[in-house]
């Protein structure tokens, strides 16, 4: 029983359901149609157009473009309607220091002949400099070629030499470090280099010593006297 009464409870919310959607879209419906026909029957009315006065904008007013009020637009409205604009052809002219300016701008940009072809002449005299002097230089430079090559020949000699008697030098240190030590050593450590700084330091010493002895051999070395002339 109480499985029955739940079951015509719900086929009557159903019913009652199924009826509120049918009548939503009926309601939407008539909505749609009203709206369709409102606009249908709407009737704007005309604008009132004035085509037989110009359109001269109100220069006072705050409603009024600024771009409608600046003389550019004056001249458009004097080309086109011409009098009948009321604006004076007077106001439409350049002032003078506009007129001095367009004068200016004409000038650089349309000069007269004998301008033109002084610019013509001054250019190509400078561009005739400019190659002399190029020219000048490369010739300058092609007589330090022989020279240059000399000296970069010369300069590639002494390098590989300086790095041939480098290379000899680290080798005898090597050999000498290895008899010292009994065993080959790495350059990098600090025994080696600590070697290195005794034995440069004992070079420069015999250097100091070497240029002492010439400088006293020189003091003491007997001045000859000069030829008697027979």
């Amino acid at each position: 029983m109480a499985a029955s009464m739940l079951c015509r409870r719900t086929a009557m919310l159903c019913r009652t359901l199924k009826g509120l959607s049918c009548s939503k879209t009926v309601l939407s419906a008539n909505s749609q149609s009203g709206f369709l026909l409102q606009a249908a029957s709407y009737n704007p009315k005309p604008l009132k157009l004035n085509l037989r006065e110009p359109y001269v904008p109100d220069k006072d007013s705050e409603k009024t473009p600024e771009w409608q009020k600046t003389a550019r637009y004056d001249r458009k409205l004097f080309g086109r309607y011409g009098s009948a604009s009321g604006i004076d052809p007077a106001s439409l002219w350049p002032s003078h220091e506009q007129l001095d300016k367009i004068i200016a701008e004409e000038q650089d940009w349309h000069p007269p002949l004998e301008v033109m072809l002084k610019n013509i002449e001054a250019r190509e005299k400078q561009e005739t400099e400019k190659r002399l002097a190029k020219e000048k230089l490369l010739a300058a430079n092609m007589a330090k070629m022989p020279k240059m090559i000399a000296d970069w020949r010369r300069e590639k000699r002494e390098t590989k030499h300086k790095l041939k008697e480098e290379k000899a030098r680290r080798a005898k240190l090597l050999a000498e470090a290895r008899e010292r030590f009994g065993y080959a050593v790495d350059p990098r450590s600090p025994k080696f280099l600590e070697m290195v700084a005794e034995i440069e330091k004992e070079e420069k010493k015999k250097k100091k010593l070497m240029k002492r002895r010439l400088k006293e051999e020189q003091v003491v070395a007997p001045v000859t006297p000069p030829a008697a002339s027979s």
